[in-house]
């Protein structure tokens, strides 16, 4: 069994040393009581607990603690896919909900499975999500003071191999902060989460940029088709340099190789087997 999360990249300019410490005793708890989660459940049930967690984690820029809008107003993105039935689901600009991820999960055995805007959080009123206020004094800050995304580029989200060898990967976001309504990011959509039975992705990073080189599908497919992993993400990140290209992706294959790679060494992220813990310096 392995199990991967991330949790965006960490801007030197604008974070202190004490809140990379904190993101990395965020990130070992997290993976740790996930890990342990995943020797009783799924994959796919792993990666949507611990996504929820990251989500629930002020620190991360995802459910609470998301990125605020040019018109003042948060709106998430989350996404799961089984590598197993290869079935997709997924939010797009949900508001005011606490865990996208678990309506992404509402959403997996309904025919009509990625939902965007007031379709999506209607559908999520519809079905016992509460309103929920995931906007804190931080990010009304930085919204107030104009300051932009780049600093803060920032995405959740986990790989997991369960005792049966099946891969699942979810990914949740709050956006890069900023953007104009209605804007998508790569969060729900295959070019940023992607699994099968070879191979499972999730990105962070500038969602134009994953979506233009289509990060996740890009190394899923090249696995499946016999490279490995390695240089699976080198090609895939080849390509992305060639558009100066911003982002970060996990990923663990059948074999259970775990790999993550990123255009800007910044990626926060950790990783574990049940006896060997590594994360971002």
């Amino acid at each position: 069994m392995k199990l991967i999360i991330h949790g965006g990249f960490f801007s030197e300019s604008s974070q202190s040393a004490e809140t990379k410490l904190a993101k990395q005793e965020a990130l070992k708890r997290i993976i740790t009581s996930s890990y342990e989660f995943l020797r009783a459940h799924s994959a796919f049930e792993t990666v949507i607990h611990a996504v929820a967690q990251l989500e629930d984690d002020p620190l991360f820029n995802a459910g609470t603690g998301s990125q605020i809008q040019s018109d003042g107003v948060i709106r998430m993105s989350a996404s799961i896919m089984d590598g197993v039935s290869q079935r997709f689901s997924g939010v797009i600009n949900i508001e005011e909900v606490k865990n996208p991820i678990r309506v992404a999960e509402k959403l997996f055995p309904a025919d009509d499975r990625v939902l965007g805007g007031a379709g999506a959080t209607r559908f999520a009123r519809e079905n016992g999500f509460p309103v929920f206020s995931t906007e804190i004094p931080q990010r009304r800050k930085e919204y107030e003071e104009k300051k932009r995304a780049a600093k803060v580029t920032g995405t959740v989200g986990c790989v997991a191999f369960d005792a049966k060898g099946h891969i699942a990967a979810a990914t949740s976001t709050g956006g890069k902060g900023f953007e104009i309504p209605g804007r998508i990011s790569d969060s729900a959509t295959t070019a940023g989460n992607y699994a099968n039975g070879f191979c499972g992705v999730s990105c962070t990073g500038v969602g134009e940029d994953i979506v233009s080189t289509a990060v996740a599908t890009k190394i899923v497919t090249r696995i499946s088709d016999g490279m490995d992993i390695e240089n699976a993400f080198r090609k895939t990140f080849a390509e992305l340099k060639e558009i100066d290209g911003f982002a970060g992706a996990i990923a663990i294959d059948h074999k259970g190789n775990v790999f993550h790679l990123d255009s800007h060494p910044s990626m926060v992220f950790a990783s574990y087997d049940g006896s060997t813990f590594n994360c971002f310096d």
